[in-house]
């Protein structure tokens, strides 16, 4: 059956495959009539663009390989959105027509240089002018990244490239990612000035380390009660697994009933734009930098983006459980180099091990001394700093 209705959703859902192709999501239709016109149209529609990209498979423009990169992998990206706008913003470059075995290195670094003029726009009210320019690591992602991309997909139908761009010499530097931990004064502060509704969020982002789109954007039908387990897409499109342990559930349990489909939401404070006042919608990533920027004013708290919760967790983790598989677990990182940049908290253990040692080799009894004093697994002067408790609004 291609309609059917989710548990715990109101709205009715499609899922149907056109010749290897699977297409599925929701239809934003309560009755099941309404859902099989929506299914029908989006069947024809889907149908068209499969056979389009069929007609263009063996054609190496720009548009045609996107379009056939769209429909077999971005689409079903997480952040399917800014893939979509990284595609067009490629095509917007070099044009519809051009080959993607005419591009150059020379035209990736025309095209790094381009993208580097680019500035941030928050909003609408921002005028471009007074904009900061857009990181390196943002060049990198959502353009070299992206055309790399493009490359490595049409290597595996078969197309062979004669002068592959060097990809590496045109991947701009990006700063080392500085690891913030949260001090227990600058958690009360937040704690303080966190508004009440935007509170779960960071008591669960604060809790699991979870990023912040995939915290902001948790849906009901990823969290399953019964295997008590939060499983969904995350960064890169890899699914991502989160234990619901008693403090995850004490801050989701009482969330139930605000709204059908998001976990996550905020009470409207007045009337305007379709929104009523007192009644409550699903945070969005846009509202939630914007509190997050309010909040850590109000609280005075400097140097700590939303991503360092993330940061704090893992730093807290390692240092109470040292052992960097288990936060690589937590962290659900796919690559283990990725946790190793929180090893620097054993550092105060490394050193006092090789103390012992040099101590044991001037008093070989000093060791079954302390052996019998100390409990088992801690050095002397080894923190045992707790996991960060959940930031909760204090009534």
């Amino acid at each position: 059956m291609s309609v059917f209705k989710p548990k715990r959703s109101p709205y009715f859902a499609y899922d149907f495959e056109i010749q290897g192709h699977r297409f599925y999501g929701s239809t934003k239709r309560k009755t099941r009539r309404e859902a099989e016109v929506v299914e029908r149209d989006l069947r024809e529609q889907k149908k068209q663009e499969v056979t389009d990209q069929q007609g263009a498979a063996s054609s190496l423009q720009l548009d045609h390989v996107a379009d056939r990169y769209w429909i077999e992998r971005g689409q079903h990206h997480a952040g399917a959105d800014n893939t979509e706008r990284d595609l067009a913003r490629l095509i917007e470059y070099f044009g519809k027509t051009i080959l993607l075995t005419e591009i150059t290195d020379d035209d990736v670094t025309k095209l790094v240089a381009w993208r580097r003029g680019h500035r941030v726009i928050r909003s609408k009210a921002t005028k471009a002018k007074d904009a900061p320019l857009i990181s390196n690591a943002t060049v990198n992602r959502s353009t070299t990244e992206m055309l790399k991309k493009l490359f490595t997909h049409a290597r595996r139908w078969g197309v062979t490239f004669r002068r592959e761009p060097n990809w590496r010499d045109h991947m701009l530097p990006e700063p080392v990612e500085r690891i913030r931990e949260l001090r227990e004064d600058e958690g009360e502060r937040i704690d303080d000035a966190m508004r009440e509704d935007y509170a779960p969020l960071f008591a669960f982002v604060h809790t699991t380390g979870v990023r912040q789109k995939e915290a902001t954007l948790l849906q009901w039908s990823e969290v399953n009660w019964q295997t008590r387990q939060i499983v969904k897409k995350g960064k890169g499109g890899k699914t991502i697994t989160v234990k619901i342990t008693a403090t995850v559930r004490d801050i989701l349990w009482p969330l139930r009933g605000h709204h059908p489909e998001a976990v996550f939401t905020y009470v409207a404070q007045r009337t305007r734009d379709g929104l009523i006042k007192g009644e409550r919608y699903p945070l969005t990533l846009s509202g939630v930098k914007t509190r997050w920027r309010r909040t850590r004013k109000a609280a005075g708290v400097t140097d700590f983006r939303f991503h360092d919760f993330r940061h704090d967790f893992a730093t807290k983790l390692m240092r109470q459980e040292r052992n960097p598989k288990l936060v690589q677990r937590a962290l659900n990182h796919a690559d283990f180099k990725t946790t190793m940049r929180y090893m620097h908290v054993l550092d105060d253990e490394v050193g006092d091990a090789v103390e012992r040692l040099a101590q044991s080799r001037k008093n070989p009894g000093l060791q079954d001394a302390e052996s019998v004093t100390q409990s088992p697994g801690k050095g002397p002067g080894i923190s045992s700093v707790g996991l960060p408790k959940p930031l909760t609004k204090r009534g």
